[in-house]
C-alpha cells in the first residue's frame, strides 16, 4: 500500500540518527575489547578486509552501480581514506597508546563545530543563532560527560595529535562525501571506500607493527561486530544521512557518541557516571535539538 510505504519510510527516517548514534558509539567499547590481542592498524586492515570480502560478491550479485570514470573512483577512494584510514586509525592508535576512548571522542566531538565553518564556506548552509548556541552547548556537555567518568590521563603530543588527525580527518570526509559522493551506489562505495583504506594502512602496519594477533574467542566476536554492524550498518547509515540532512545537522549527531558510549561503558564494564556525567548527556541533547532545526529530506 502506498500510504503504508511512506509511513514506514517516515518512521525509518526519524529513527536513523538514533540508530546510527547507538551503533557508531558501540565502536569505541568494541575496541576496548578488540585492542588487547591485535595492534590497532592491524585491527583495522583484518576489519577492512572482511568488509570487502562481504561487500564485494554482495556488490555484484545486486548488479550496484559502479563509478563510470577514474574521477568518480579516485573520489570514493579518497572518502574511504579520511573517514576509515586516517579517522579510525588515528583514533585506534592513540587509545592503543593510552589514551582513554572519553578523551579521544571529546577530541573528535568538535567535529560539528569544524562542520558548521566549513559547510557555510563550501556549500553555502547558513546557521541560525539557536544553531550556533545548540553547537556551543553540545560541546559543553561532552566536556561534562567526559569529566564526569574520566580523569585527562594518557595525553601526550602523539596520543593528541593523533587524535587531532581523526578530527580534521573526520570533518574532511564528511564534507567530502557530501560535495562528491552522494551519487554513488553505497554498496560499491563501500567496496572502493574500504580497499583504498586497506591499501593506505598497510605500509605503516608493514613498517610500525608486528602484526600478530592472537585469534580468541572474543577477539573474533569483537571483529565481527565491528565487520557486520559498524563498518556495513552504522557507516552505510551515516552516508544515507549525509544525503538527505545538512552536512552540519549530521555532524551534530556525534555529541551524542560520548554520552552513549559512558552508558554502554557503564552497562558492560560497571563504569560509573556521575551526576556531572548525566548533566552533560542532558546538556548534549539540548545542543543537539537546537541545532536539528529542520527535519530531513524524504
Amino acid at each position: 500500500m502506498p500510504g503504508a510505504d511512506k509511513s514506514t519510510a517516515r518512521i525509518w527516517l526519524k529513527a536513523m540518527p538514533g540508530l546510527f548514534v547507538i551503533l557508531w558509539s558501540s565502536a569505541f567499547v568494541s575496541a576496548k575489547f578488540g585492542l588487547p590481542y591485535a595492534e590497532p592498524l592491524t585491527f583495522l586492515l583484518l576489519r577492512f578486509v572482511f568488509v570487502v570480502a562481504l561487500m564485494l560478491p554482495l556488490a555484484l550479485a545486486m548488479r550496484a552501480g559502479w563509478p563510470r570514470t577514474v574521477t568518480q573512483f579516485a573520489h570514493a577512494a579518497g572518502v574511504g581514506v579520511l573517514m576509515h584510514a586516517a579517522c579510525l586509525g588515528g583514533t585506534f592508535c592513540a587509545i592503543y597508546l593510552g589514551m582513554s576512548a572519553g578523551v579521544s571522542a571529546l577530541i573528535v566531538s568538535i567535529q560539528p563545530i569544524l562542520t558548521a565553518f566549513a559547510s557555510a564556506l563550501l556549500f553555502g548552509e547558513r546557521l541560525r543563532a539557536r544553531q550556533w548556541v545548540g553547537l556551543v552547548l553540545g560541546f559543553g556537555g561532552v566536556l561534562l560527560v567526559v569529566l564526569g567518568r574520566s580523569a585527562l590521563s594518557g595525553i601526550t603530543p602523539m596520543t593528541l595529535a593523533l587524535s587531532v588527525l581523526a578530527l580534521v580527518s573526520s570533518t574532511a570526509g564528511t564534507l567530502y562525501q557530501k560535495r562528491y559522493c552522494g551519487a554513488v551506489d553505497l554498496r560499491a562505495g563501500s567496496v572502493i571506500q574500504f580497499s583504498a583504506a586497506g591499501v593506505a594502512l598497510l605500509p605503516l602496519a608493514l613498517v610500525f607493527e608486528t602484526m600478530q594477533v592472537r585469534w580468541t574467542g572474543e577477539f573474533m566476536l569483537t571483529l565481527a561486530w565491528l565487520v557486520l554492524v559498524v563498518s556495513i550498518g552504522a557507516v552505510s547509515l551515516l552516508y544515507l544521512l549525509i544525503r538527505k540532512g545538512t552536512a552540519t545537522t549530521v555532524a551534530s549527531f556525534f555529541y551524542f557518541v560520548p554520552p552513549v558510549t559512558a552508558l554502554m561503558a557503564y552497562a558492560m564494564f560497571g563504569e560509573t557516571l556521575s551526576a556531572m556525567a548525566i548533566a552533560g548527556m542532558a546538556l548534549a541533547a539540548i545542543g543537539v535539538a537546537l541545532v536539528v532545526y529542520r527535519p530531513i529530506r524524504e
